[in-house]
């Protein structure tokens, strides 16, 4: 696992109504601050990314659907140097994804209808100056190949 990433199991409380699910608490263990809270949607087949953050370490869970979100660790003081992740988050796998600064991340919609992100980052976002550093999803140096892996 890339250093720094942290994966928390979800806890999902149902009950005859519905169900409640737990995403981040101030006292979980990697919990630093709160910057804002927003939702992207990512349709399916589609990849959204590169990019990464010099300031902010995101949170990612997706609420409905599936996305598979690759991280790639390019910090050349990193102890994973060089390491390449893919996590599969939605309704088939609730999990809180934690994904640091400086590590690329980019997300792909996975099977048949939208997939659901909300993200909680550390900072808020700067209009005026974001902190948001891009690269292309296909036309990199990144070790991933975003297709599909049938078989």
């Amino acid at each position: 696992m890339i250093d720094g990433v942290v994966v928390k199991k979800l806890k999902v409380i149902p009950d005859e109504r519905g169900y409640l699910m737990e995403m981040m608490r101030a006292d979980d263990d990697f919990f630093q601050k709160f910057g804002q809270i927003y939702m992207t949607v990512v349709y399916p087949g589609v990849v959204k990314g590169w990019h990464y953050h010099k300031k902010q370490t995101d949170h990612f869970v997706c609420v409905k659907g599936m996305i598979k979100v690759a991280l790639y660790d390019g910090r050349e003081d990193s102890p994973t140097h060089g390491e390449v992740n893919e996590f599969f988050l939605g309704e088939q796998n609730r999990i809180l994804l934690v994904i640091p600064k400086l590590v690329l991340h980019g997300m792909k919609g996975v099977g048949t209808e939208p997939g659901l992100l909300i993200n909680c980052p550390t900072e808020m976002y700067d209009y005026k100056n974001p902190d948001e550093f891009r690269v292309d999803p296909h036309d990199n140096d990144i070790p991933y190949d975003w297709s599909g892996k049938d078989g």
